[in-house]
């Protein structure tokens, strides 16, 4: 084995040992004093632990939560979508009376289309079927008529 891949064995130190530093006693500085008005004290409570010390402060009050304001019985949300609805069955009572008026134009629209055809129609009969009334044109009369290898002899 070569001696720089020998395992290296941690030099011993010596071991220290500290020993704290007391602390020089504080001196007591008194408290400033507030200036307190006579009705405004609170008073002091002591409390005696279950090992025998005792406890003693001011008694604190419990912080009063803010009156709560109450809510109405049906939130805001419901009511603006209950409006909603009524509005939109609204316009779908509209939208179905509009496409009832639509179909009913339409038939009326049709009908006349059909009495305009029935009225145009007979009075193209009455001028085809009445045009041997009228006067001014040519008439012709064949008395003997022969007909030979498709040629008329008059």
């Amino acid at each position: 084995m070569y001696p720089e891949h020998a395992p290296r064995v941690p030099a011993q130190r010596a071991v220290a040992v500290h020993q704290p530093t007391p602390l020089p006693p504080a001196v007591a500085v008194p408290a400033p004093m507030v200036p307190v008005q006579p009705g405004t004290v609170p008073t002091v409570a002591s409390i005696v632990l279950p090992d025998g010390r005792v406890v003693t402060g001011y008694a604190i009050s419990p912080v009063q939560p803010e009156p709560v304001t109450p809510k109405p019985p049906v939130s805001r949300a419901a009511v603006n979508v209950a409006l909603g609805g009524v509005g939109f069955l609204a316009v779908c009572g509209g939208l179905l009376l509009l496409t009832t008026f639509i179909a009913a134009l339409a038939a009326f629209v049709h009908q006349l289309v059909i009495l305009a055809a029935v009225i145009f129609g007979g009075w193209i009969a009455v001028q085809v079927f009445s045009a041997s009334g009228r006067t001014g044109g040519t008439t012709v009369h064949i008395r003997k008529a022969v007909i030979k290898r498709n040629k008329f002899y008059g």
